[in-house]
């Protein structure tokens, strides 16, 4: 089977000190441990003078996430210009600044909660972007998925060092570009999305594969970034489905392993891979996958 590269552009630093604290405490059977957390922080967005959501996050892409997270609620647009994201650490703020004027206030009356941790939320009218979408046709090789997902499931990252977190990536065919975590998948899919908007990184022949469930509104993201394969070692919710099938995207889930269910979009699946050439997943990548996938 062939490996993909880890050349990463961007990915997780487990020891950065900032993200884990060492926490004491039992097992089951009472003996003392010391075990690595995930540490979260409240970060407040602005678009402008505008106040829009306060997130739960790691807060080690403040910027990325800030910007992301407005692409992604159809609060910014691909062709806005950001003149500044001003990043306040001890207030906890960062500040999208924009050429153009916005104003948001009714249209935050119009939020809806989601299922997705960390507050991820979605606008209603956000559904009317998948009406005439357009995904393009681009192949989608099974042996860039096996390579993508052993090299994903051996990168040094949080969700192998302590857990209680998503982690999400963005490939082109069997290269994994950017790597991505944080306490909410949201968070992680917005961060990749501010980072393709900053780097003008095109979307057509990308591929996203989040640790987390195929939800509504991960579609919907995926979507509104124009990639059109989404990758997940997480089950389906209906919905989810539903609208990836209406969308035209390929929607694949379970994927670990040697096993994959596609559900939407199949036309764009090759089927290259010679199975007896592939890999099970580790015990160690299983047992945490046990433990920390949602």
């Amino acid at each position: 089977m062939a490996r993909a590269r880890d050349d990463y552009l961007l990915k997780p630093d487990p020891h950065d000190p900032r993200l884990t604290e060492r926490v004491s405490g039992v097992d089951q059977t009472g003996a003392p441990i010391e075990t690595l957390v995930t540490v979260e922080r409240a970060l407040t967005i602005f678009l402008n003078s505008q106040e829009i959501v306060t997130a739960m996050t790691i807060a080690d892409h403040p910027d990325y996430l800030a910007t992301g997270y407005l692409l992604n609620q159809g609060m910014l647009q691909p062709d806005d210009k950001v003149t500044g994201v001003d990043y306040d650490e001890e207030l906890s703020v960062v500040v999208v600044r924009t050429e153009r004027a916005t104003d948001y206030e009714q249209k935050m009356k119009k939020r809806v909660q989601t299922s997705g941790c960390a507050q991820g939320t979605v606008f209603g009218d956000l559904m009317e972007a998948l009406d005439g979408v357009s995904l393009p046709s681009t192949e989608f090789r099974t042996s860039w998925l096996y390579a993508l997902t052993q090299t994903i499931n051996t990168t040094p990252s949080l969700y192998l060092e302590a857990g209680a977190i998503h982690g999400c990536v963005l490939a082109k065919e069997d290269r994994a570009l950017v790597y991505m975590e944080d306490v909410g998948r949201h968070n992680a899919v917005d961060k990749i999305a501010g980072w393709m908007f900053k780097e003008k990184v095109s979307a057509s022949d990308k591929i996203f594969y989040t640790t987390g469930r195929l939800t509504s509104e991960m579609v919907i993201k995926t979507v509104r970034m124009g990639i059109p394969i989404l990758v997940s070692r997480s089950g389906f919710t209906a919905w989810g489905v539903e609208l990836a099938r209406k969308a035209n995207l390929t929607l694949i889930g379970r994927a670990r392993g040697k096993r994959f269910v596609a559900l939407a979009g199949i036309e764009r699946i090759v089927f290259d891979q010679d199975l007896d050439y592939v890999e099970e997943e580790s015990t160690k990548h299983r047992r945490k996958a046990a433990v920390h996938d949602d």
